[in-house]
């Protein structure tokens, strides 16, 4: 287990309009606004893009991840942490559930998605920690560690 201590810091609302992707918006306004870390929640709608629904081989030594489409109008409802990676640029790793008509996906936004509507996000600053995204050999996916 990795670790580190912090305490919240600013808390920011934003309302994101419609068509415009996330994660991208949520990283260029953390970048903008000196936000190094933080907590971000999601709930709104999402009319399109894609999600990562799993790998196709849980075994295997490389992850080969299954995109899942998002097609039409959903809600949302997504959870993520901010962190900034080796290069010091803050990126979004956020998990959603996405629903229609009964029907839900779930997955990382991280291959992005376009609000429908409105999405509102709220940030939490977290201030103190030393964690960042730094890549993984084995897995080859970008892991929180110590900086």
């Amino acid at each position: 287990m990795h670790y580190s201590e912090g305490k919240i810091g600013r808390i920011f609302t934003l309302r994101l309009e419609d068509g415009e992707r996330v994660p991208d918006c949520i990283e260029r306004f953390a970048a903008e606004h000196a936000v190094k870390t933080g907590l971000c929640v999601l709930l709104g709608g999402i009319g399109g893009g894609n999600i990562v629904a799993g790998p196709r081989d849980g075994d295997a030594p490389v992850i080969d991840p299954i995109l899942h489409p998002v097609i039409g109008a959903h809600e949302v409802l997504g959870m993520g942490t901010l962190f900034p990676n080796e290069a010091g640029e803050p990126v979004l790793h956020m998990h959603a559930a996405l629903g229609r008509d009964g029907d839900t996906r779930t997955g990382c936004i991280r291959p992005g998605l376009d609000v429908w509507l409105v999405g509102e996000v709220m940030i939490l600053e977290i201030l103190g920690t030393d964690m960042l995204r730094k890549k993984d050999a084995k897995s080859g996916l970008a892991l929180l560690a110590k900086e």
